[in-house]
């Protein structure tokens, strides 16, 4: 098996922990959180939504525009235990917690 094949193959294999995660701008102390079903690859898509000026969620979007990727942070703020659960479990779970912490944070949702 060649390496590409192999790194494939433990990618496709590895644990998926499901959670909530905070954005927070630095210079505002605005915070913006929402819920994934893969922890480990939602900064990537955050990231790269924000930096190509198409993020959903058009506050966030305006303070990464005016402040710079340098003000924010990505935090995961809780991981979901969603053994057992089906997609609606999970959804459901994830979708409570991230209520709670938007309450908790003072925040705005991400969907």
């Amino acid at each position: 098996m060649s390496g590409r094949k192999a790194l494939l193959r433990a990618y496709r294999e590895r644990k998926v922990e499901a959670g909530i995660y905070a954005v927070h701008c630095q210079v505002t102390g605005q915070a913006w959180v929402g819920a994934t079903p893969d922890l480990s690859t939602r900064q990537n898509g955050v990231w790269f939504s924000l930096r190509q000026g198409s993020h959903r969620e058009k506050t966030l979007q305006t303070a990464w525009n005016a402040h710079g990727p340098e003000a924010f942070a990505f935090e995961a703020v809780e991981a979901i235990d969603t053994e057992g659960l089906d997609r609606f479990g999970r959804d459901s779970r994830l979708k409570d917690r991230r209520e709670h912490w938007i309450a908790m944070l003072n925040a705005t949702g991400l969907m």
